[in-house]
């Protein structure tokens, strides 16, 4: 049977255009074109600025003859021309590879040539790790050198040597945008489906793997963003959270859908960001918890008074309950987010019910912990048994593995289809991580399935032993990774990092686990050393692991 509501009713330019969030900074400059868009340092970028610069940098990548199906690769800290680069690399058809800053040269050679980079941009501060990268590259990108202005050489001296440039080799940033045209005529997507980026995993157990972005997810996260994250029109936001990483939660472009200011930050570092959350009156920030431990270690005499309650978004590892309780006495409330690269970055929120608000701290900080729900632009969310992929029971204890299904989540691995298939397994994009759901329907994470810890049989969730051990006022820090026992086959071993000034022996934390743990769940070993983390906060278990086998 034919459908009647087909006939004659077929896609025609005039009703159907492909989504894309770049209409959103384009839309901005038409009806905002003076409000502030970015503030750097001392310089700020109106909306009317910010579009003609984006649209000089695509043209100027387009007249290289970079466009469609190339990358275009940024070893950029979060300064203006990284969210130049959001939007002017897509606005010439390219597809953007931001690359993590702390990364080695060699990983960052591995991406280069993985995704066959036509362009490198290029801040002046990480320009010898860039050169160390390009030695080992087989591809030869165009190279684009930026000189930001903020940026005080002073300061970070010590790990940085300048190689002499060459003229006809680096090409000065702001001369190519200079030469760029304001008025291109950028390039709509084909189809939504097109690859908009390209973000590589962290590769812990093998060869990063390069996820693949389209235009329709981001322009969905982007939006999703604006209304989970209840921001209002002209928001102020503070860079926190790398760009490089998940696009920024796709916050980039978030920012023009309501008129919203960029504050661009080069360092996270305490003094910088209670500086610009005063100085600019900063609605909305993000980062990992360790940008959290960061702002409650702060001592008083050092903050600044906040105007406002500020919104704070952090994702990664679960945060510690002290540490949530202590940005809610500092003046932020905070949101739980989760979500994979695969995922566009956030997928999953805590959304806070209005009668928790009357619950005392430890009750709320319980609930705060949790991950939550599915994200407004997410069809699926789910707990499920990896093996026969049955939905596990809402009690809170059984563990199931972590699945999403919808528009935001990834295209797929570029050039890697068994990792592809791998991953999209039974019509479920797996994420790896297990965790349980509770009664209300709340998914709590427990723990990365290879590093749950089976010790005699029962399962032990390394983050509810984290947990405990940061309730322990002496701990700072604290991993606890799996280490094999002759009897019980595994048993949890904690890795401890003690707080400036405080003091406690392995029984003191043994004897603090068996008052708050079952006993099968102490750990058995206790290590006082540093905890190795990636640049977005993760701490890297598999260095730990790696550790104990040594």
């Amino acid at each position: 049977m034919t459908d009647p509501f087909k006939d004659g009713l077929e896609r025609r330019e005039a009703n159907f255009q492909p989504l894309t969030p770049l209409v959103f900074l384009a839309r901005a400059a038409d009806v905002m074109p003076d409000h502030t868009a970015i503030i750097h340092g001392s310089s700020a970028w109106t909306y009317a600025m910010f579009y003609r610069r984006s649209r000089r940098l695509a043209s100027a990548i387009a007249e290289r003859d970079i466009g469609r199906g190339d990358a275009v690769s940024v070893l950029l800290p979060n300064v203006p021309a990284m969210l130049e680069a959001h939007h002017g690399v897509p606005m010439s058809g390219a597809v953007l590879h931001a690359i993590n800053t702390r990364l080695d040269a060699a990983t960052i050679a591995f991406q280069l040539d993985h995704c066959k980079s036509r362009m490198l941009i290029v801040d002046r501060a990480l320009l010898s790790l860039a050169e160390a990268a390009l030695e080992l590259c087989e591809v030869t990108p165009a190279l684009v050198l930026y000189d930001d202005p903020e940026w005080n050489s002073a300061s970070d001296a010590d790990r940085l040597v300048q190689p002499v440039l060459s003229a006809d080799r680096w090409q000065d940033y702001e001369d190519m945008i200079s030469r760029g045209d304001p008025n291109f005529e950028w390039l709509m997507p084909q189809d939504e489906w097109d690859a908009i980026a390209i973000s590589y995993t962290s590769g812990t157990t093998g060869d990063p793997k390069g996820v693949v972005t389209h235009h329709r997810g981001a322009y969905l996260l982007a939006q999703g963003n604006a209304l989970i994250a209840t921001m209002p029109r002209h928001a102020t936001y503070l860079w926190t959270l790398p760009m490089f990483h998940c696009n920024g939660w796709c916050f980039p472009w978030t920012l023009s859908v309501l008129f919203g200011t960029h504050v661009c930050l080069r360092e996270v570092r305490a003094e910088p960001i209670w500086q610009a959350l005063a100085e600019h009156d900063v609605t909305h920030l993000c980062g990992a918890p360790p940008v959290m431990a960061l702002l409650v270690s702060t001592p008083g005499a050092e903050r600044k008074a906040l105007a406002r309650t500020v919104e704070f978004f952090t994702a990664a590892a679960p945060p510690p309950r002290p540490t949530l309780a202590g940005m809610e006495q500092a003046g932020f409330n905070v949101t739980q987010l989760y979500g994979l690269t695969e995922t566009y970055g956030p997928a999953v929120v805590n959304e806070w019910h209005k009668e928790w608000d009357s619950l005392n701290l430890d009750d709320r900080t319980v609930l705060k912990a949790r991950q939550g729900v599915r994200y407004l632009p997410l069809e699926s969310l789910a707990v499920l048994d990896p093996e026969t992929l049955d939905p596990v029971p809402h009690d809170g204890e059984t563990l199931g593995e972590v699945m999403f299904r919808g528009n935001v989540v990834m295209k797929g691995y570029f050039r890697n289809p068994e990792a592809t298939e791998a991953a999209f397994a039974g019509g479920w994009f797996h994420s790896g991580d297990l965790g349980v759901v509770h009664p209300d329907g709340y998914v709590e994470l427990k723990d990365r399935s290879k590093d749950i810890i089976i010790s005699g049989g029962e399962n032990i969730s390394s983050i509810e032993v984290e947990d405990a051990l940061h309730r322990h006022p002496a701990i700072a820090g604290v991993a606890v990774v799996a280490m094999p026992h002759d009897k019980w086959g595994e048993t949890p071993c904690a890795f401890v990092e003690v707080a400036p000034g405080a003091a406690v022996t392995e029984e003191e934390l043994r004897q603090h686990c068996r008052d708050n743990l079952a006993a099968y769940k102490v750990p058995g070993y206790f290590v006082f050393d540093s905890i190795p983390r990636t640049s977005t906060g993760k701490i890297q278990k598999h260095l730990l692991r790696s550790r104990i086998s040594d």
